[in-house]
């Protein structure tokens, strides 16, 4: 049964939601055709890339995604408390970054002339401002037009480079609202294992386009960059030359940077960037990597595997059944339809929609207790 947007989509409401998209007839026009021969994983870093141009202009955080050969996968926070912080001139400049009148040579928005901002806000039937001040602020917290500028890009300029016309997505974007942290935990690890789930990658720091990956990455080249100062003021690194170690510096924390686009896990990892926006959980980013890094190794069925004691805390913590959380990251898509969260959370959000139950709430039950 199809159920309208807005009855799946909470508008005005920081929330959190699952979406996906996959390509038409699910063919792998994001990877490498085995029966074509052709390799499209270039287009991979088109949608990491839009996703992250995207994550500038909208009131939007992205806190996982994973791109695949034939659909792509993003975890999204709205933030519309933070789209009404903003000021006019400042909806005007962010939806002209996202639907620019005049680019340069490589596809970036040029600088507004005067005048072109205030074309913006004004009202295309009444001229008034005001009315279209408060539409485009929805809009910048607006699943739907954040999906929209994502998959329409890509889509236009994949069928510019194969010459040719008509739909590269099979549908519009499926959706399910996560509704509290052990939800939100839950899907991040299926979100940033599912190139191992589909035999792509053997570990999270081998999954290419993926969260898992930039923000180990990242935790990598921290811990690096930290030993290298460390050897260098105990005058360890002397022999060097100064302009050779200033370089790899300098690629370090170029690498530290790789996970900054994306939500902080923990507040004690919140950056300037993401001042006042808060932390997608409640955990450290060592803590979720260890865990992602676990469960990566125990997807498979010949090492079930057992909880070590040093990870059980986190999924104490979380108030997370150990037994059962395997099964729920393996088949995440499977067991949740439209909410995932505690049973007490799907039960009232059911409630809130005028319905009797959501599929999932016997594995909301099992999973997270």
């Amino acid at each position: 049964m199809v159920i309208a947007r807005r009855h799946l989509i909470r508008e005005g409401f920081v929330s959190t939601y699952h979406v996906w998209s996959r390509c038409v007839r699910k063919a792998w026009l994001l990877g490498k055709d085995f029966d074509s021969g052709r390799d499209l994983t270039h287009r991979k870093a088109w949608v990491k890339n839009q996703l992250i141009h995207l994550s500038e202009s909208f009131c939007i955080e992205v806190a996982g995604y994973a791109v695949m050969s034939n659909h792509h996968h993003e975890i999204l926070r709205t933030r519309p408390d933070l789209a009404c912080e903003l000021t006019p001139d400042q909806i005007a400049r962010r939806w002209w970054e996202l639907f620019p009148k005049r680019r340069d040579r490589f596809g970036n928005a040029k600088e507004p002339r005067e005048g072109e901002l205030d074309q913006i806000l004004a009202d295309p039937k009444t001229g008034d401002p005001l009315g279209r001040v408060e539409e485009l602020r929805k809009r910048l917290a607006s699943i739907s037009w954040f999906m929209r500028c994502l998959n329409e890009h890509i889509a236009r300029k994949a069928n510019a480079e194969d010459g040719c016309t008509g739909r590269f997505w099979e549908g519009r974007f499926k959706c399910t609202e996560l509704l509290d942290s052990a939800s939100i935990l839950a899907c991040m690890v299926y979100v940033d294992l599912n190139p191992i789930h589909a035999d792509m990658a053997q570990t999270p720091e081998g999954s290419d386009f993926t969260s898992g990956q930039d923000r180990f990455k990242s935790a990598i080249a921290k811990e690096k960059l930290t030993k290298l100062r460390e050897a260098y003021q105990e005058e360890r690194l002397k022999k060097q030359r100064q302009e050779e170690i200033d370089q790899i510096i300098q690629q370090l924390q170029d690498q530290t940077q790789r996970d900054a686009w994306l939500a902080p896990l923990s507040k004690t990892s919140i950056d300037v960037a993401h001042l006042g926006t808060g932390s997608i959980l409640d955990i450290e980013a060592a803590d979720y990597l260890s865990l992602l890094d676990w469960t990566g190794r125990q997807s498979r069925e010949d090492k079930p595997g057992k909880i070590p004691t040093d990870l059980a805390p986190i999924l104490v913590r979380m108030e997370i059944e150990a037994e059962a959380w395997l099964e729920t990251v393996r088949r995440f898509d499977h067991l949740f339809h439209r909410v995932a969260g505690r049973l007490k959370a799907m039960v009232k959000a059911a409630k809130e929609r005028g319905r009797c139950w959501f599929k999932g709430t016997y594995a909301a039950k099992t999973s997270f207790g």
